[in-house]
């Protein structure tokens, strides 16, 4: 496994930690489907189904926000718009589902977080 392989893995259990931290249920992690993958999908405190990318990196020049261009962005809500529509029994309520975007940079001290709600 290499070292970026590694380190988005760390990433990812960070930010499901912290989304469980926040009063979040992880439903899912790595939901790799045929049209793409989710990293987690999960349901907020206020029981909305939340599709969560994270973007790991180590401190520099750019930010993990940087990664998320218009096309990745793009396959992002279309991975959640087909696996919200092959799930429906995740979605309550009439709450509807969201898209978030969890930036983290390694640094000694453990991650810093940036949680980013319906990008």
């Amino acid at each position: 496994m290499t070292q970026r392989s590694e380190l988005g893995i760390e990433g990812e259990e960070f930010a499901a930690e912290f989304l469980k931290r926040k009063g979040y249920k992880i439903l899912g992690r790595n939901k790799r489907e045929k049209w793409g993958e989710l990293d987690i999908v999960a349901r907020a405190p206020d029981k909305t189904l939340v599709f969560v990318e994270v973007k790991t990196m180590m401190p520099g020049t750019l930010k993990p926000e940087d990664q998320m261009s218009a096309s990745k962005m793009k396959k992002f809500r279309r991975t959640a718009e087909l696996y919200a529509g092959s799930h429906e029994d995740l979605i309550k309520d009439k709450r509807g589902w969201r898209l978030d975007l969890i930036a983290l940079e390694k640094n000694d001290g453990g991650f810093t977080v940036r949680h980013y709600e319906n990008v």
